[in-house]
């Protein structure tokens, strides 16, 4: 066999065909487009700075420390400088483009919204047996034991047991909707009943109660959400063109696709 090997564009089309790609690749050539043309009619643009300025955060986030290592990234993603500069551009014109959207609609949003943000610091066993469940919730009330002593015995993740069922800070739609409403009617630090679900016994021990703080993150997050959702309101007005369409024939009977 041939130690060379050859792969043409239309190689990659078709492999992006078969695997199911083309819709969301679509997509984001649908959703670049949009934000170019409504940044244009809004007389948004990107100033040298910003683009050096996002041009080093991308390094950043690719850890390319030496140019060596951004040349080496740039080959392997088959990219040229321009392409990369490109990228840079079409990030600093979205980010822009959505302040210029959305940036005085987030306060209103927040606090129209305010219960989605509120947190909650917990640590969480599942427990198989509910009778074993009710006896260690009865001896950490009457502190007979220690959660970390019961995430130590009963926790089989080594990782998630060397925390202590540690969940981190989490959100009312990252949980179950049951424990969700068992979580946040908590007056922390408290250890909830067990909860009983399809996966066992719940055990969670709710910490703490984080009331949300519209800061810069928040503030971002919020902006960027709700320039998804405009993006997404944007592709169901449009009919969008696929020229790749026409590979395809929609005259086969459907005989024929099922026999396929």
């Amino acid at each position: 066999m041939s130690k060379s090997l050859t792969i043409s564009r239309d190689d990659i089309i078709h492999y992006i065909k078969l695997s199911c790609q083309i819709p969301g690749v679509v997509e984001a050539i649908a959703a670049q487009k949009i934000i170019t043309k409504v940044a244009q009619e809004a007389g948004i643009t990107v100033t040298p700075e910003e683009l050096q300025q996002e041009g080093d955060k991308l390094r950043l986030e690719k850890k390319l420390v030496k140019a060596i290592d951004t040349w080496a990234w740039l080959k392997k993603h088959h990219l040229s400088l321009d392409n990369f500069e490109e990228l840079a551009h079409t990030n600093v014109l979205s980010q822009k483009l959505a302040h210029h959207l959305f940036a005085n609609k987030v306060e209103q949003f927040f606090y129209e919204h305010q219960l989605d943000y509120v947190t909650a610091v917990t640590y969480q066993v599942i427990l198989e047996d509910r009778d074993l469940a009710l006896e260690l919730f009865y001896a950490l009330q009457e502190g007979e034991i220690t959660f970390q002593e019961i995430a130590r015995q009963y926790i089989q993740n080594s990782e998630l047991r060397r925390a202590g069922g540690y969940q981190g800070i989490r959100r009312r739609t990252d949980f179950r909707p049951d424990i969700a409403a068992a979580i946040f009617a908590a007056s922390p630090p408290e250890i909830l009943k067990p909860i009983s679900t399809s996966k066992g016994m719940y055990l969670i021990w709710v910490e703490e109660i984080i009331q949300p703080r519209l800061d810069k993150q928040l503030r971002f997050q919020i902006q960027q959400q709700l320039f998804d959702q405009w993006l997404q309101q944007q592709f169901e007005t449009l009919e969008i063109l696929n020229l790749l369409d026409y590979d395809t024939h929609p005259q086969a009977s459907e005989d024929a696709l099922m026999q396929a």
